[in-house]
């Protein structure tokens, strides 16, 4: 038995400095030597000032800009997390359907099944940054009508920020809302 307790707590004590210690500080070092701002994300920057994170989401309520899809923990970036509410849970599904009744009030002329899912459903980290692009047409009418401005003209921009997917194979296509938004506000 001694024989086997030994090694399986050395095992143990070094995967735990292994992987709590020296794993989480390399991967620091290459954010601080690599990454976009020395580590600390890719800040978007309008007219000088500071106006958010390229990949964080955040909240846009206003009718005259395109909706983010929800966050389960208010788009804070520390406390990044999903509901953990499955689609059985009855909290869960009057969310989703005030979600959808807010959606088609601002929306006239859009019925519940053409909404798409993930504007009405968190993700799983609370901080999409991104739609997709039939979720960023679904609220071009109201976009154009609220700025009075060509719906030709807004399905311009969206179709000129819309992203395929990594080499053309990896991850969906995707618009990132806010930089929609801020070619918006330029117009």
């Amino acid at each position: 038995m001694k024989q086997h307790i030994l090694p399986a707590t050395l095992l143990t004590l070094c995967c735990l400095v292994l992987f709590n210690i020296i794993y989480p500080l390399a991967m620091y070092g290459v954010g601080l030597l690599i990454g976009p701002n020395n580590g600390k994300g890719e800040i978007v920057a309008a007219r000088g000032r500071t106006v958010g994170y390229a990949r964080l989401g955040q909240s846009f309520t206003e009718d005259r800009y395109f909706w983010s899809r929800p966050s389960a923990v208010g788009y804070n970036a520390v406390g990044s997390a999903g509901s953990n509410k499955g689609p059985s849970n009855p909290d869960y599904l009057k969310t989703v359907q005030e979600r959808i009744d807010t959606f088609i009030a601002h929306n006239p002329g859009i019925r519940a099944d053409q909404v798409p899912s993930e504007l009405v459903t968190a993700s799983g980290s609370g901080l999409d940054p991104d739609l997709s692009p039939q979720a960023a047409r679904v609220q071009a009418a109201r976009i154009a009508r609220v700025r009075q401005i060509d719906p030709a003209r807004v399905e311009q921009l969206i179709k000129a920020h819309t992203k395929g997917p990594l080499l053309g194979l990896f991850g969906p296509t995707t618009v990132n809302v806010l930089e929609l938004n801020l070619a918006l506000d330029a117009l």
